[in-house]
């Protein structure tokens, strides 16, 4: 039997040996289509090389991609597992041709691969084409030689492909499987044609003409193939399946389910098993390419998938959870061929995990009260919208799952009162908010969330992306176009750039519209907790409500803003462990040139304990360690050791990003609840280098420090510095420490002796120096007037001191003219104290020296003025005052 593994293999190996390309699977989030929430079919990844937007190095191409349909116009969901072809997740096999061949060889290829390769018997192919596509019916004639009542002529828009109302376009071919007679059904166009026999399994887009906006169809100059093949439905044939769910892939998980469930897979909850299957890839494959549970957005949609298979699993009698330990099998079965399901499997583990010991809670409360809320009701009865309503905002319930649970009892749900209950929640949020203040401004932004809904960041996993603009502000109101020149707000549905939140900055960078238009962003907010606002300035073209635009950020930047961001979560585990547990993020700015971090701590980080914490934070980098991201509800994440951001606001989910090998436990080192970009690996870092330590306020406590190239400059800087030195000193490096502290003690002995020297010339005039002269006698009080030139400040206290001492009673006047300002100190000796002041005789001498006050002592008294011409007649109005 050809497995599922072989038959993907033999069609890429196909397709390689007849000149393809074989290009891995793109993810399942588009990054070239804003219009997808997920991959759903194998061109997506093509789209603008078929429109000519992106030249590959390569025409001919082959592909298996993974695929999910389970939101907007393809959404399979709610068949899933009652039927034996939907599926959420699914394989699409194909070969495209990008103006390199066309009908001829892309038919040719398909019936050698079908007939030679598969082994598929000629007399159970049929074929459709276009009804006016003659040259499609001959190739299939001559090629395959079919007889014409098996290649049927179909005149629907089911075999007319397009990718939309304007853009590349053709008449398509479709390949049909005859299952047999014993299986009800006809063939395609026929009146039975939904039956089970005729199954298709491959259709062929021949793209050819060009739809143009005036309703005009003109001829592609270079015409195009594009085939899509679902890799289970070729696989049921090839194994002698009529059920998509017994292919050897899909049977392995089933019954994987029923094992786990200690159940029967094809007894009483085969449907159960069979939804597990599907919704275990489904999820397993999102998470892998980034997509987290939350409840807007693809995580949205995720966490609808996630929670039907978990209701499944507990409607089979399951009290623990099952899902993540069923991840093992499939990345068996499938890791070989995608080794993201690998990389990511201990991540997958971890989120199902965690998601469904949260659900089974909310599962056990929700279906009671559902159960008692749909007590005695009758097959075909409607269950209220308030229920409804209630079961989704109290216990996460989306309508989807609550309808799912009805179905097996043919109730129904009043889905208009549902709505209404929603919009009346959304009203009591919009007036919370009014009576906080806010509402004068963020009101445009209430509006804007009300009618498009959140943004969907993208930016964790890509920096370029597409996205369609929603709404624009220009001069706080909404326009419907902006010009060139115009300073804007810009909204989408989905963005690459991240907005403004948990200290870290927004980023910036280009948007441009598939019309042409370019707008410069400088910043990024998030409004509302939802919205992504960009803020910038039109710098060509004309920018409308509406436009696909390339959403690319500003990738310099963006690096340098998460290495700033992990180093923080790197520093704040290292400061406790050097510093204690009592030190806690107090606030932080994270920017792409540096960063700031604030935490509780007593006293000074200590010039030895700053080098141990910064020596161990460039360790932590040097180890290279993974940077990964959970989510969880935050009693989880805080019951896991996980730290909490100062001043973020928590929702019902929390990403938790951790870094660093573990040391005394099994956690990492870094474990932190954060909503912001940080780097792949910690060694992305580059390197750490603390800048400054400082007081913000009593008992916190600043650092300030530089990454990167920042952090490489820096040190730089600081080596030429040193050289510098070095060469000035004449000595090497290494003994500039020395070197400096001679010279700094040479400095301080020289600076005595100067003073000294000061102090002597300054008191040279006493008694014994200068024949009794060097004192006045003022009414009868001995006085010491000084006036000084050069002499710093500090020292005229040190001077009135000494002249005090050498006069024995008395009083010493010294102003100093030290640098273009005048200081005054004022001195007396003990027994005078009671009789004169020192403050009165200095604010005298202030008063002339064009200053105000003064103060100290009764005995010692300083101040000063912008004046030291004055200072003669300053002394003089001291004098004065002493001789009454």
């Amino acid at each position: 039997m050809q497995t599922v593994n072989d038959i993907r293999t033999t069609f890429l190996e196909f397709f390689r040996k007849n000149g393809h390309e074989v290009v891995s699977s793109s993810p399942l989030v588009p990054r070239n289509d804003p219009t997808l929430m997920f991959t759903n079919a194998g061109m997506v990844q093509f789209k603008n090389v078929f429109t000519g937007q992106e030249q590959r190095d390569y025409s001919r191409a082959t592909t298996s991609q993974k695929c999910v349909r389970a939101g907007g116009k393809h959404n399979d969901l709610e068949n899933v597992g009652r039927t034996a072809r939907h599926h959420t997740f699914f394989e699409m096999l194909g070969n495209f041709s990008f103006g390199d061949y066309f009908k001829e060889n892309a038919i040719e290829f398909a019936w050698n691969l079908i007939t030679k390769e598969y082994g598929l018997p000629a007399d159970k192919l049929l074929v459709t084409v276009y009804h006016t596509d003659d040259e499609a019916y001959s190739l299939w004639k001559k090629i395959a030689g079919l007889p014409d009542d098996r290649i049927i002529r179909i005149p629907t828009s089911d075999n007319f492909w397009s990718m939309g109302d304007t853009g590349p376009c053709g008449p398509c071919s479709e390949i049909f499987f005859d299952h047999g007679e014993h299986i009800w059904g006809g063939p395609p166009g026929s009146a039975d044609e939904d039956g089970d026999r005729f199954i298709e399994i491959w259709n062929l887009v021949f793209m050819q003409y060009e739809q143009m906006a005036n309703g005009d169809r003109v001829d592609l100059p270079k015409p195009s193939i594009d085939t899509g093949m679902g890799l289970e439905r070729i696989a049921a044939v090839l194994q002698g399946k009529h059920d998509n769910y017994d292919i050897d892939l899909m049977r392995a998980l089933v019954e994987a389910s029923a094992d786990f469930t200690n159940t029967d897979p094809d007894g009483l909850h085969n449907v159960s098993h069979r939804v597990v299957a599907d919704h275990l890839r489904s999820t397993s494959f999102l998470i892998a390419d980034g997509v987290l549970p939350s409840n807007a957005g693809r995580g949205n949609v995720l966490r609808r998938i996630m929670r039907r298979a978990m209701r499944h699993l507990h409607m089979v009698g399951t009290q623990d959870p099952v899902m993540y330990e069923l991840v093992p099998t499939l990345v068996r079965k499938m890791g070989g061929a995608f080794p993201e399901l690998v990389r990511a499997q201990a991540l997958i583990e971890e989120t199902l995990k965690l998601e469904e010991q949260g659900f089974k809670t909310m599962l056990d409360r929700g279906l009671k009260m559902l159960d008692d809320a749909t007590d005695g009701m009758d097959e075909g009865a409607i269950l209220s919208g308030d229920v409804a309503f209630k079961l989704y905002d109290t216990y996460g319930f989306p309508l989807d799952l609550t309808a799912d649970a009805l179905k097996e009892r043919k109730i129904g749900i009043d889905e208009d009162g549902f709505s209404t209950a929603m919009e009346e929640q959304k009203a009591k949020a919009r007036a919370a908010w009014s009576g906080s203040g806010e509402a004068a401004t963020e009101e445009v932004w209430f509006d804007i969330q009300d009618r498009d809904g959140a943004t969907e960041f993208l930016g964790y996993e890509t920096e370029i992306a597409e996205g369609v603009v929603t709404a624009l502000i220009k001069d706080g109101a909404e326009v419907k176009s902006a010009a060139k020149g115009d300073e804007i707000a810009l909204v989408a549905n989905q963005t690459t750039f991240f907005g403004e939140s948990g200290g870290q900055q927004g980023d910036s960078g280009i948007i441009k519209t598939e019309a042409g238009a370019v707008i410069e962003i400088t910043a990024t907010q998030k409004k509302l907790g939802t919205l992504h606002v960009h803020l910038g300035k039109v710098i060509e073209g004309d920018v409308k409500v509406g436009d696909a635009a390339e959403f690319r950020v500003d990738h310099a930047r963006r690096s340098s803003l998460r290495a700033n961001h992990s180093a923080t979560h790197l520093l704040h585990a290292v400061m406790r462990k050097h510093l204690g547990d009592h030190v806690t993020q107090k606030g932080s700015l994270v920017a792409n040139d540096r960063l700031r971090f604030d935490v509780s701590h007593p006293k000074p980080v200590t010039a030895e304990q700053a080098a141990l914490i910064e020596t161990d934070v460039n360790r932590l980098i040097r180890e290279n360690s993974e940077v990964s991201t959970r989510l969880m509800t935050p009693d989880e994440a805080i019951e896991l050791g996980a730290m909490a951001l100062f001043g973020e606001k928590y929702g019902d989910e929390v990403r938790v990003v951790s870094m660093g090998l573990p040391e005394a436990n099994e956690h990492a080192y870094s474990l932190e609840l954060c909503g912001g970009t940080h780097v792949k690996r910690t060694g992305d870092i580059g390197m750490f280098k603390i800048v400054s330590e400082g007081a913000v306020s009593s008992g916190v406590r600043r650092i300030e420090a530089l990454t990167g190239s920042d952090a490489a400059n820096y040190m730089a800087a600081r080596e030429n510095v040193l050289s510098t030195v070095a060469a000035d000193l004449k000595a090497a490096p290494e003994d500039v420490p020395a070197r400096v502290k001679a010279l700094v003690d040479e400095r301080r002995r020289l600076e005595r002796e100067v003073s000294d020297l000061r102090k002597k010339l300054a008191t040279a005039g006493s008694a014994e120096a200068s024949g009794g002269d060097a004192f006045k006698d003022v009414n009868g009080v001995k006085m010491a007037l000084r006036a000084l030139d050069g002499i710093p400040a500090k020292e005229l206290k040190g001077m009135v001191d000494e002249l005090r001492d050498q006069m024995g009673s008395g009083i010493v006047a010294l102003i100093s003219n030290d640098g273009g300002k005048a200081s005054i100190v004022v001195g007396l000796t003990e027994d005078l104290k009671d009789t004169y002041s020192a403050v009165d005789l200095v604010r005298i001498g202030v008063e002339k020296l064009g200053g105000k006050g003064g103060g100290g002592r009764p005995d010692m008294a300083q101040g000063g003025g912008s004046d030291p011409s004055q200072a003669d007649a300053a002394l003089a109005a001291i004098e004065a005052h002493i001789a009454g």
